[in-house]
C-alpha cells in the first residue's frame, strides 16, 4: 500500500478507475455490459474467466480491449486438437555452444486468451493448470514464474460439439467466473454494425498499468467482511450438495454433483471486489447473489432428469437463491 494512501482513499481511486475503463471498452464493445463488468471484476480478483457464446459476439475483441486500456501484455493461443503442450509452454533447444535455452511460449503474457479450449485433448489443456493456479510453468524439470498480473479468459462455442474434448471439472473450478455471452438487443446492434462497417477508428487510451492492477488486488483482498455475509455464501454453497444437511429440495433432485470449497472463497472476493466498484467499504448479502451465477454455473453437475426437464444450472442457482 502506498504510504501517503488509505484503505478508503485507494478504494475510491478504485471505483474512479473502473469507472473510467467501462467507459474506454464500452466505445468499442456495446451491449455486453454485464459481461465487462464480471470481467473487470475478475481481473481485480486475480481470477479467469470462461467465456462461452456462439461466434460472432466480439469475445476476442473484448479481451483485446481490456489488455489495450489497462496496459498489458496480451497473446492469442487458438486451440487445435494438433497444439501441443510445448506450444503453449515454450521448450528447451540447443544453442550454438550446444547449451540448453528455454524459448517461451505464448503463455509469457499478462493477458491470455484461449480461443476455443475444448478443441484440444485433455493433455494440452492440462498445461493451463499450473500456470492458472500457481502463476508458473515447468519446462524439463525447470520452474518459470510468469508475470503478474496474469489473466486467462478461455472461449467455448456451446454449439458445435463435434471435434471437442469438455473441459475436466478440475479445470474448470480453476476458473472463477464463467461468463455467457448472448445476442446483442435489436438496438445495440444496429449501434454495432453502424459502428464497424464505417470508417470510424477509435482511439483507446490505457486507463492502468500492471502496478496499479497489483496494487488493487491486494486491496480486495484486505477488504473487511461481516460475518454473517460469509455464512450466507458458504451455505449457499453447501445448498448444492446432495447429501449435505442443508441441500435443498431441487439439489437432491437435479444434481449429481454440488460445488466445492473453491465456490464459498469465489463468492467472497468477487463480492468483495463487487461492493468496492459499486463504491462501498464492505460487501452485504445483495453482493453474494450479484455473482453467484457466474461462479456457481460451471462448479454444479446436473443429472440426467435436470437435463430431460430443460433445467439450467442457472434455473437451479436461481432456486437456491
Amino acid at each position: 500500500m502506498i504510504a501517503n494512501k488509505t484503505d478508503v482513499e485507494l478504494a475510491d481511486e478504485m471505483k474512479a478507475a473502473y469507472e473510467q475503463l467501462f467507459s474506454e471498452i464500452k466505445k468499442v464493445i456495446i451491449g455486453q455490459d454485464e459481461t465487462i463488468r464480471q470481467a473487470l471484476t475478475a481481473i481485480f480478483c486475480q481470477g479467469h474467466c470462461l467465456l462461452v457464446g456462439v461466434p460472432g459476439l466480439a469475445k476476442t475483441l473484448l479481451i483485446n480491449t481490456i489488455a489495450t486500456t489497462l496496459h498489458l501484455s496480451f497473446k492469442r493461443i487458438q486451440f487445435t486438437p494438433d497444439l501441443m503442450p510445448s506450444d503453449i509452454l515454450g521448450s528447451e533447444t540447443l544453442d550454438n555452444n550446444r547449451n540448453f535455452v528455454f524459448n517461451k511460449g505464448a503463455i509469457f503474457a499478462n493477458i491470455i486468451l484461449a480461443d476455443e479450449i475444448n478443441r484440444t485433448p485433455p493433455k494440452t489443456q492440462s498445461a493451463l493448470l499450473e500456470a492458472m493456479q500457481e502463476y508458473s510453468v515447468t519446462v524439463a524439470g525447470h520452474s518459470y514464474p510468469l508475470e503478474k498480473p496474469f489473466f486467462v479468459l478461455a472461449t467455448q462455442n456451446p454449439i458445435e460439439q463435434e471435434g471437442t474434448y469438455p473441459l475436466p471439472e478440475a479445470q474448470l473450478d480453476r476458473f472463477m467466473f464463467n461468463l455467457i455471452l448472448d445476442y446483442p438487443d435489436y438496438a445495440s446492434e444496429v449501434a454495432i454494425v453502424k459502428n464497424t462497417t464505417s470508417g470510424i477508428t477509435t482511439t483507446l487510451r490505457s486507463v492502468l498499468n500492471a502496478e496499479k492492477i497489483l496494487e488493487f488486488q491486494q486491496l480486495v483482498r484486505r477488504v473487511p467482511v461481516p460475518d454473517n455475509v460469509i455464512e450466507y455464501a458458504v451455505k449457499l454453497v453447501h445448498k448444492t450438495r446432495k447429501d449435505g444437511a442443508d441441500a435443498h429440495e431441487w439439489t437432491k433432485k437435479y444434481l449429481d454433483w454440488g460445488a466445492g470449497p473453491r465456490a464459498s472463497q469465489n463468492l467472497i472476493i468477487a463480492a468483495k471486489c463487487t461492493a468496492l466498484l459499486a463504491g462501498k467499504y464492505s460487501p452485504d448479502i445483495e453482493d453474494v447473489q450479484a455473482i453467484a451465477l457466474p461462479v456457481l454455473r460451471h462448479r454444479i453437475v446436473r443429472n440426467f432428469k435436470a437435463e430431460a426437464e430443460g433445467i439450467t444450472t442457472d434455473d437451479i442457482i436461481k432456486k437456491l437463491l
